[in-house]
């Protein structure tokens, strides 16, 4: 994280005595990235964190979010991948559709309907975008409410879990897309000063950034026999952990690492007389890969702009597009709609469909809403993946009416 945040009680020093009104030292809890050496949260719990009472493997579920039947985009091709084909039901942990992956990251989508349980990633951050829906995550640092439009990054180790809000039928169902990173996600660093503050040219600030306010107690029934059970995935694989206490028992932190919400809606977008290259859009960073923002806005206003994105061939990156609303004018004739994945590989020289350069020309604003995530090797696609695939999809360049 970029800035200091502060939530309930903290003793004035750190790493010293701090005492609930019982008398009780609170037990002190360090949490930091890349040895101690980069962001941290300090963290007071009301029982130790480290009284674990067992432990168990959990196998990997076949063809589900653990990666099984992972392979290569042979023949390489681009790749349309259905995702509202994906049944909703289960929650935002284990009931994920892999869709592709490499060595660092994976990617997947969930149409969750109930609340998960706790769980921590062990391997990287986690970035869940909201599409539709609202979930509220519940963490050790507290509560964030979040709704469509959202982007929730979850900083590696922290154990929470995210909770379906509504009203039953009558609510919007929840579809999100989310990024489990092998490191680190935040902002670019071009767009941060030496200390970490936000410079001016930046398309959003800490203002747009929101953490939890207050600590969230659980009432904590387990005691000595135990009965909190916290999922955990490990570069191993997954173990699940039960605890004395619950690990919701935090009165207080502070410090610069925890997680927080920002929504696509308050990213400014750059735009000029002729069209910009995808890196304006850059919102996120992470090891080996980029998320990019397309938000509505003004487009190219030379008198000669050609609005629509010329071919292009990213020869580094294979660039994976999540269309969430608007109007998708230079996929027009694909079949692409809202909640479809597209998959460009590096490799393959892509760009609008026919006839939409022409169509597009004099258009003078777009309304289309799309998150990107740009990868530096190649995505290998799961069984999700081709289990929604448009077969139909890389043919279309040649098929679309002219």
């Amino acid at each position: 994280m970029t800035y200091y945040r502060r939530v309930g009680d903290i003793p004035p020093k750190r790493h010293t005595q701090f005492r609930d009104p019982d008398g009780t030292l609170y037990a002190e809890e360090l949490m930091g990235q890349d040895g101690f050496s980069a962001a941290s949260a300090l963290l007071y719990h009301r029982h130790p964190p480290t009284a674990l009472l067992a432990a168990e493997d959990v196998p990997e579920v076949a063809g589900g979010a653990g990666g099984a039947g992972l392979a290569a985009n042979q023949p390489l091709l681009p790749r349309h991948l259905r995702t509202g084909e994906v049944p909703a039901g289960g929650d935002l942990v284990t009931g994920r559709t892999l869709l592709l992956a490499n060595d660092d990251l994976r990617l997947g989508v969930a149409a969750p309907t109930e609340a998960s349980g706790l769980y921590r990633n062990a391997t990287g951050d986690e970035l869940v975008y909201l599409r539709t829906g609202a979930l509220r995550l519940e963490s050790s640092f507290g509560v964030l409410d979040c709704r469509a439009g959202d982007y929730v990054v979850v900083p590696t180790g922290t154990t929470h879990r995210w909770v379906p809000v509504g009203d039953g039928a009558a609510s919007e169902p929840v579809q999100a897309l989310i990024v489990e990173a092998r490191g680190h996600v935040g902002p670019p660093t071009r767009y941060l000063s030496q200390r970490g503050q936000f410079l001016e040219h930046s398309p959003y600030c800490e203002r747009d950034l929101h953490g939890p306010t207050e600590p969230w107690l659980v009432d904590d029934p387990t005691g000595p026999t135990g009965g909190a059970e916290v999922l955990v995935r490990h570069r191993g694989g997954l173990t699940r952990y039960r605890y004395a206490h619950h690990p919701f028992d935090v009165v207080g932190w502070d410090g610069c690492l925890y997680p927080y919400r920002f929504s696509i809606h308050d990213f400014e977008p750059i735009t000029g007389r002729v069209h910009q290259p995808p890196p304006v859009h850059q919102t996120f960073a992470g090891p080996n890969f980029v998320v990019c923002s397309f938000v509505p806005r003004k487009l190219d206003y030379h008198p000669l702009a050609v609005p629509v994105p010329y071919n292009h061939s990213n020869t580094d990156s294979d660039e994976v597009l999540y269309y969430c609303a608007g109007n998708f004018t230079s996929r027009k004739g694909s079949g692409i709609g809202e909640g479809s994945i597209s998959l460009h590989p590096a490799g393959f020289t892509h760009g609008p469909q026919p006839g939409s350069v022409e169509a597009g020309l004099g258009e003078e604003r777009t309304e289309e809403l799309a998150v990107m995530v740009d990868t530096f090797r190649p995505l290998l696609l799961a069984d999700g993946a081709r289990a929604c695939e448009d077969p139909d999809y890389p043919w279309t360049w040649a098929t679309a009416s002219r």
